[in-house]
């Protein structure tokens, strides 16, 4: 009669570990430990820069050290502000601005930088969004990136379509925005003259004021004022180019 033999644990690894959900010891060592870069988005006054503040409050309060990011922020200063009336002091970004060099710098003089902040970011160029994902993957840099998907014409922006591409999670920031018909709304119609524009510079400046404004192919001062605004609305009255006609809402979105 020949006997059986059974495996000793130590002859090998036990085939059913392939199963487990818990690596084993030398495989957790083997995974980096890396940053995550996340993206925030959703139409105009859905409360992304409240968001991100409120973010940057939860992390600092743990004793974490952060830099907060904005490109154009509506208030035309270097600071993150929410519609609802708080600010914080930012580093503003243009796009020739080499995000991972501006975090190397903040180590260079001995300052943490254990997270960012980035308002605005569909102004972000797609290179500078690549930036970002190698401070999360080889920094282990987290990063909380807020803004708007796609622009007047419903397009998206290039900086937020890199970000579709690369973020490791996309989270739309579940506030409702209603249309004036009562519907959600994601789209950001351009109004000028009174009327829906489908053509013009992707990113327009806009005084802080209702009266003037100009885009990135003018020189203010040197333009007729137009009256310029943004607002929200549901797809079909995008398309329609239906702003509802009611007086109320002139200016409530202006943005700039």
């Amino acid at each position: 009669m020949t006997a059986s033999i059974q495996p000793s644990p130590a002859s090998g690894a036990d085939p059913t570990d392939a199963l487990s959900a818990v690596p084993a010891a030398g495989a957790r060592r083997a995974m980096p430990v890396v940053g995550h870069l996340r993206f925030y988005y959703g139409p105009m006054d859905c409360g992304k820069s409240t968001l991100a503040l409120q973010v940057d409050h939860n992390h600092a309060r743990q004793g974490r050290r952060g830099l907060l990011l904005v490109h154009l922020d509506r208030s035309g200063l270097p600071q993150i502000s929410s519609r609802i009336g708080i600010t914080r002091q930012a580093v503003e970004v243009h796009a020739g601005v080499d995000l991972h060099a501006l975090v190397r710098a903040q180590w260079a003089v001995g300052a943490r930088v254990d997270y960012l902040i980035v308002d605005e970011a569909q102004f972000l160029t797609p290179a500078q969004v690549d930036q970002l994902a190698e401070l999360a993957d080889d920094s282990q840099v987290d990063v909380y990136c807020f803004g708007i998907a796609t622009d007047f014409r419903s397009t998206l922006f290039p900086g937020s379509r890199r970000l579709f591409e690369l973020a490791d999670e996309l989270q739309p920031v579940q506030v409702d925005v209603l249309c004036w018909c009562g519907l959600p709304a994601r789209f950001n119609a351009r109004v000028q003259h009174g009327a829906v524009t489908r053509a013009g510079d992707t990113v327009l400046v806009a005084d802080t004021e209702p009266a003037g404004v100009h885009t990135d192919s003018e020189r203010a001062g040197e333009s007729d004022s137009t009256t310029v605004r943004y607002q929200v609305l549901c797809r079909r009255h995008f398309r329609l180019g239906d702003l509802g006609g009611s007086p109320g809402v002139q200016g409530q979105l202006s943005f700039a």
